[in-house]
C-alpha cells in the first residue's frame, strides 16, 4: 500500500532518543559541565573511596541525599545525565523499598552536571517520616 507525499511529510522521522536527566543531591560546589566521578571519597558514612556514584529520578530522594551529605557547604541538587549504564541502588531497592519507588540508581560511570535546582528545597514531611523509620546505610557498597 502506497502513501501519498502529504502523508509521508506529516509522519516525520519518528522518535528521537535523548538523554534522561536525573537528580544528584550533595553539598559539593559544582558547575554546569562538570563531571561527578567515582574514586572520590563518599559524602556519606565513613567517607571511603566510592566505587559507585548515585542519582535518582525523584526530587525528594535527591533532597534527602543532600541533607545526609557530610560537609560544610550548602545542600545542592544538581541535574545530571549519566554517561554510561545505571542500575538500581541495591542499598535501597531490594532491602528497604522493594520495587524501587524512590527511583534510586547507581553507576560506575561519570554523571555530567547539566543544571542545578534553585534555592533550598525541603523533603515532604510524610516521606521524611518514612525515611526516618529505616536504618539507612550507604556504606555497604562503597
Amino acid at each position: 500500500m502506497e502513501q501519498n507525499q502529504d502523508e509521508q511529510k506529516t509522519k516525520g522521522p519518528g522518535a528521537t532518543p535523548f538523554a534522561q536527566t536525573y537528580f544528584h543531591g550533595t553539598k559539593a560546589d559544582l558547575k554546569v559541565g562538570d563531571f561527578i566521578e567515582v574514586g572520590n571519597n563518599s559524602n556519606y558514612g565513613q567517607r571511603k573511596n566510592a566505587k559507585y556514584i548515585f542519582l535518582t529520578a525523584t526530587l525528594d530522594a535527591a533532597i534527602w541525599g543532600a541533607e545526609l551529605a557530610l560537609g560544610e557547604g550548602r545542600e545542592r541538587i544538581y541535574l545530571v545525565e549519566p554517561t554510561g549504564p545505571i542500575e538500581d541502588d541495591p542499598d535501597l531497592t531490594d532491602k528497604k523499598f522493594p520495587g524501587n519507588p524512590t527511583k534510586s540508581y547507581r553507576s560506575a560511570q561519570p554523571f555530567k552536571v547539566v543544571g542545578e535546582t534553585p534555592g533550598k528545597l525541603l523533603v515532604q514531611p510524610r516521606l521524611l517520616l518514612k525515611l526516618s523509620q529505616i536504618n539507612f546505610s550507604v556504606s555497604t557498597n562503597l
